[in-house]
């Protein structure tokens, strides 16, 4: 069922023409000492994506495609998407959201230069997976936590769907640690697993990537649905952007009355922090960052990317090639 109205559509107008208006000549968007970074570009990517544009095409292209040349700049022979002297933070965060975007830009459009940068970035995924399953800040083999996994899971799930070969033990190994991030005491999910407290944000993540790798009927995923069930739309203790964008989506792939009962409301609290200018700034973090992140979430009922597309009450995959 799409939830979306004409207020949440104007609200994304308002958004992706403020975004355009401050996109830097590079293709990056800078400002509040996060700019530049490649994972907001790549949200920032994925944010027009989500309403239907492309690259090269209608009035958002040449965005896009200052955008993508920006992240295909940033592709180092290790495969590493990375900026390094203009992060916002360590780079698997980066990596993740870049790789998730060059994935969808990729199945998109085949730009034939994107493919051996996708497969280097996906390839750099794989190898820097650690015993647990997971992964970390810096791209080799260390410790984990859920955040910088889930970041990997999607990125490995959009190639996939893009036609990019990914291991089964790979996606096995990486939901085994998000289980292991399920706290046994109220459900939610810990930074690290196994022991720790539980967070909204991580929650509506573990959730998430459970959901889009066929985990629907397993304990964790179903606690953890549980616990975001008392979770206020719009009322996050931490972490206020990435909440919404993780616990919408996990919402939305569970569909039914839970779906009806969040989106109209996280709509409405979205609706009501957008400035006038069309940007969200809710945590101090950065303009760009929060205003992707928002549009992200206004638009998932849309369905237009794969990579966020429902899945089946069963647990198919939505498209073929998905991982297990």
């Amino acid at each position: 069922m799409y939830l979306g109205n004409e207020k949440t559509e104007a609200a994304v107008d308002r958004a992706l023409a403020y975004l355009a208006k401050v996109q830097a000549v590079d293709g990056s968007w800078s400002g509040e000492g996060n700019g530049s970074d490649v994972g907001i570009v790549g949200l920032t990517v994925m944010a027009y994506l989500s309403a239907g544009h492309q690259p090269d095409r209608g009035k958002y292209g040449e965005v896009l495609r200052k955008a993508t040349d920006y992240l295909c700049k940033q592709s180092q022979p290790t495969g590493l998407i990375s900026n390094p002297t203009r992060s916002a933070g360590p780079p698997m965060y980066g990596h993740g959201f870049a790789t998730l975007a060059l994935a969808e830009l990729w199945g998109m459009t085949q730009r034939p230069d994107l493919r051996d940068k996708l497969d280097r970035a996906v390839r750099l995924i794989i190898s820097t997976q650690n015993s647990q399953g997971g992964w970390r800040y810096q791209p080799r083999v260390e410790d984990a936590d859920i955040s910088v996994t889930i970041c990997q899971i999607m990125a490995l799930r959009a190639a996939a769907n893009a036609g990019l070969a990914v291991p089964e033990t790979t996606t096995d190994r990486a939901i085994a640690y998000v289980k292991l991030c399920s706290n046994k005491q109220d459900g939610g999910f810990v930074y690290q697993g196994p022991r720790g407290t539980s967070g909204q944000a991580r929650t509506g993540a573990g959730v998430l990537a459970l959901l889009v790798m066929g985990e629907r009927d397993s304990s964790e995923c179903r606690r953890g649905l549980a616990y975001l069930a008392k979770v206020t739309p719009g009322v996050f203790k931490e972490h206020w952007a990435y909440a919404a964008y993780y616990c919408t989506q996990a919402m939305y792939q569970e569909g039914g009355d839970a779906w009806r009962a969040w989106y109209p409301r996280m709509s409405t609290v979205l609706l009501e922090k957008q400035k006038k200018e069309g940007y969200w700034d809710m945590e101090g973090v950065g303009r760009a960052y929060c205003t992707a992140m928002s549009v992200l979430t206004l638009q998932i009922p849309s369905g237009l990317l794969p990579v966020y597309q429902r899945l089946s009450p069963r647990g198919e995959q939505a498209r073929p090639g998905a991982p297990k």
